[in-house]
């Protein structure tokens, strides 16, 4: 499912480095996708051919490459886009960034926020790309576990802090609507580098987030 590749080489030139355009499609894989899931609907006992659902196979197949488009885009190519000099070394959190997922395991959708700091060491990233980061990762066939170590990675590697710290606070909907189906269970993960393997640090980044309790 790549979506087109001049898309992203014109999305570089344009200063937006490390995004694909998702409201195209690769039409040949669209119509592979939708006619595996008219299968999928017979197989159920479904007719694809009711009136409500001939669209349907083709709509599935647009909606997974947009959920999965994530494959397509290079988290440290969007830092690298927006990265300056800058001699601050305190905390900067970006908090409750909107986070959007499909669980591996079942593809069903997992959503929460996701919290990230960083300590600069001489680098600082622009704001709006940490989120960016977030969501490349996020819009791909994922666990909450790997999901946060890879984008603290992402950040630690690119950037090269003094520490990076992610906490990700989400609802499975794999645990809502099927298996043991809790309604409010909130799965929490977090990961830390540097700096922030400090009690002190972690404890004021918790705080800062709105977390009374730090993370270890």
């Amino acid at each position: 499912m790549t979506l087109n590749r001049q898309m992203l080489e014109e999305n570089e030139m344009n200063g937006y480095a490390g995004y694909a355009k998702v409201d195209q499609y690769n039409p040949a894989a669209v119509q592979r996708i939708a006619e595996k899931f008219r299968v999928i609907l017979k197989d159920l006992g479904i007719d694809p051919e009711r009136e409500g659902l001939k669209k349907t196979p083709e709509r599935v197949a647009k909606a997974l490459q947009f959920l999965t488009h994530g494959y397509d885009l290079d988290p440290a190519e969007i830092l690298r886009s927006a990265m300056f000099r800058e001699e601050y070394q305190q905390m900067v959190i970006v908090k409750d960034i909107e986070l959007y997922s499909l669980c591996e395991h079942h593809v069903l959708p997992f959503f929460g926020k996701c919290h990230v700091a960083y300590i600069p060491d001489g680098r600082i990233v622009g704001l709006s790309k940490i989120p960016r980061v977030v969501d490349a990762f996020a819009r791909r066939l994922q666990v909450q576990e790997r999901l946060t170590v890879e984008i603290r990675n992402c950040i630690e590697e690119t950037l090269k802090p003094q520490g990076v710290a992610v906490v990700i606070e989400a609802q499975h909907l794999c645990m809502v609507m099927r298996g043991i189906q809790k309604q409010h269970s909130v799965a929490t993960t977090s990961a830390f580098t540097g700096e922030f393997n400090a009690e002190k640090t972690r404890a004021e980044f918790m705080r800062l987030i709105g977390r009374g309790t730090p993370l270890g």
